[in-house]
């Protein structure tokens, strides 16, 4: 199994970058960030900081979105920075949730995110590709190489993922969940003609080593309010009980009373009172690190290739620390 850490971008990037190498020196092979512009620095001038001080890792968001950037940008920026350190980038990609709404937006369409999907790995790797119905091509790229991984909760995107993506990011960590939608995605490779077992399969969430759950708890809690955004959107696309969405995902959104952007990802957030301590310990790995070990195993065995982990709240580098001397050996890493 692989580890990622997750962090924002908050100023000053230094940290940003001094975090990731303390992540690198402890085993971790991917380094991600979130990507909504207004509520963050910029974290394509941050990526390539990472990578001329780091060695191995490789960066991407998690995750970008078809709307805020042009497809030929994205593709473009992508492979400079495989020219420049080593094809050491991977896009993460979805309909976008605060990078879109913050700025008023909608998020993207399932449609135009699967278009998107196409085209920016098409570019990035040199290939032509349609962009507004005009043939682009890249032709100062050689010998790249861009895995898009693509963020999914609901039946349809979960197809799309396993159509179209090299991998799937899952931002949860219940094992039932997760078995239910690695299943979907497979299953929707499979009706491709794909491989299934080709996509690769990253589960992120929130981790906290520590004795006193409680605190850990009121540490991550914002995840499930996270989590809630894109539930609430699933609800209102094939309602409560449709049996296309596990009821285990939405039945806790219903104490829901809206959500404030700009405490977005961060311990403390407000707007996430209504999140049960059950959904925090499910969705997150919280407790000794047997105990993160222990659930690690489940979901490996479940086809989990990579647990990212968020690391916004106050042990940041205590929780990279732990996992590296602790949790990662215990897989091989």
């Amino acid at each position: 199994m692989d580890f990622g850490l997750v962090l924002q971008t908050d100023p000053p990037a230094s940290r940003v970058v001094s975090l990731m190498k303390r992540a690198e020196r402890n085993g971790f092979r991917y380094g991600w960030t979130f990507d909504s512009a207004v509520l963050w620095q910029e974290p394509f001038v941050i990526y390539s900081q990472i990578l001329a001080n780091t060695q191995k890792l490789t960066v991407g968001p998690m995750v970008t979105n078809p709307g805020t950037r042009t497809w030929e940008v994205t593709a473009s920026t992508f492979a400079t920075l495989n020219d420049m350190f080593g094809n050491r980038t991977v896009c993460g990609i979805g309909r976008g949730d605060s990078a879109m709404r913050v700025a008023g937006r909608r998020p993207n369409t399932l449609a135009r995110l699967g278009e998107a999907t196409d085209v920016i790995r098409d570019l990035a790797e040199g290939r032509e590709a349609l962009v507004d119905g005009k043939p682009v091509r890249i032709p100062w790229i050689r010998n790249g190489r861009l895995p898009v991984w693509m963020a999914a909760y609901g039946p349809r995107a979960l197809a799309l993922a396993g159509r179209k993506a090299d991998g799937f990011i899952l931002q949860l960590a219940d094992p039932f969940l997760t078995e239910w939608m690695v299943k979907a995605v497979r299953d929707a490779a499979e009706q491709a003609g794909r491989d299934p077992a080709s996509v690769t399969i990253c589960v992120a969430a929130p981790a906290y080593v520590s004795d006193d759950l409680a605190h850990a708890r009121e540490q991550c809690r914002w995840f499930g309010g996270m989590v809630g955004n894109h539930v609430a959107d699933l609800v209102s696309r094939y309602g409560e009980h449709s049996g296309l969405v596990p009821e285990a995902l939405t039945a806790y959104i219903k104490g829901r009373q809206g959500y404030d952007y700009s405490h977005h990802g961060r311990a403390g957030n407000p707007s996430t009172d209504f999140v049960p301590d059950d959904i925090v310990d499910r969705f997150c790995l919280l407790g000794p690190a047997s105990a993160h070990v222990e659930k690690l195993r489940t979901l490996r065995e479940l086809g989990v290739d990579q647990f990212a982990l968020y690391d916004m709240h106050d042990a940041q580098e205590a929780t990279i620390d732990a996992y590296g001397t602790q949790v990662i050996p215990a897989f091989g890493s």
